[in-house]
């Protein structure tokens, strides 16, 4: 009896703590998911092309009959305004891969085999979301150069510009714990995908990404200027340059905007890993 309690306490598994071990697991887990994109080259094609379709439909379809104020004779004004609200739609809507990503692994078990090796709990979620950044920073390169094919331009320094796309980038990795936890909450992938993109619509319409926010109604005014999407909207509009001429909203989330994107990414990533991860504790796959 004492010798089968022994081999079955050397079975369990020990979990690893400590800073390092646990960003040394989560880079081995954030490698696998970035090997799966090399061997499915698919999901990075079609995520990409996404983006793509919504510059061109906003710029060629829609864009004409939308007026930016104090932009009225500028042809490509509305080009240099959308082109910071399609760059946070593309980052935050890696929700939903995430989210699917996640559902995947847990229905066929694969999360489960990772809680059966000594290694961090929090190690399979943080590699997955960096995993996750990669592949968004790589289509925001593409569809980057989307953008200065059809006209639009940076008016500010290199160093400006790499900050705007920084807290793009911030934006997105925050929202990929929003899909993390909703991966772990639902059934399958294709309620992952559902459930990761249904709520992401309005959050990004209600915003100042497409339109200015004082065509809306009054009270829609609040909630777009408080909505975080709308914040890193403005702050990457600020570093690149493309503000509109004259005076701006002076609402206070737009009028500190980096500093409030930034503080809406973090709350938002100390948040929802700390759901996740707590989540991904109870899970039983």
């Amino acid at each position: 009896m004492t010798t089968m309690t022994s081999a079955v306490g050397n079975a369990v598994p020990t979990h690893r703590g400590g800073l390092l071990p646990g960003l040394r697991d989560s880079w081995v887990v954030a490698k696998r998911n970035l090997r799966r994109m090399t061997r499915i080259p698919e999901i990075v094609v079609f995520g990409m092309m996404q983006p793509v379709m919504f510059v061109l439909l906003f710029t060629y379809v829609m864009g004409g009959a939308i007026r930016v104020p104090g932009t009225a004779s500028d042809p490509n004004a509305y080009k240099q305004f959308l082109m910071a609200g399609i760059f946070a739609q593309t980052v935050t809507f890696a929700v939903a891969g995430a989210s699917a990503g996640i559902a995947e692994d847990m229905t066929k078990g694969l999360v489960d085999r990772f809680r059966s090796l000594p290694m961090a709990r929090s190690a399979v979620l943080v590699g997955r979301t960096l995993a996750d950044l990669v592949q968004t920073a790589l289509t925001l390169v593409v569809l980057g150069l989307v953008a200065f094919a059809i006209g639009w331009r940076i008016h500010k320094s290199v160093l400006e510009a790499f900050c705007g796309f920084l807290l793009l980038l911030l934006l997105g990795y925050a929202f990929s714990w929003i899909g993390a936890l909703i991966g772990l909450s639902v059934r399958s992938p294709e309620a992952a995908t559902s459930a990761g993109l249904v709520w992401l619509f309005p959050l990004t319409f209600i915003s100042n990404a497409f339109v200015p926010v004082s065509t809306m109604p009054g009270w829609l005014q609040a909630i777009a200027y408080w909505n975080p999407f709308s914040a890193t909207v403005q702050a990457a509009r600020d570093l690149f340059g493309n503000l509109p001429p004259g005076p701006g909203p002076t609402e206070w989330p737009m009028v500190h905007a980096i500093g409030v994107s930034v503080g809406w990414s973090v709350l938002i990533v100390v948040l929802f890993s700390w759901l996740s991860v707590r989540k991904y504790r109870s899970a039983v796959g």
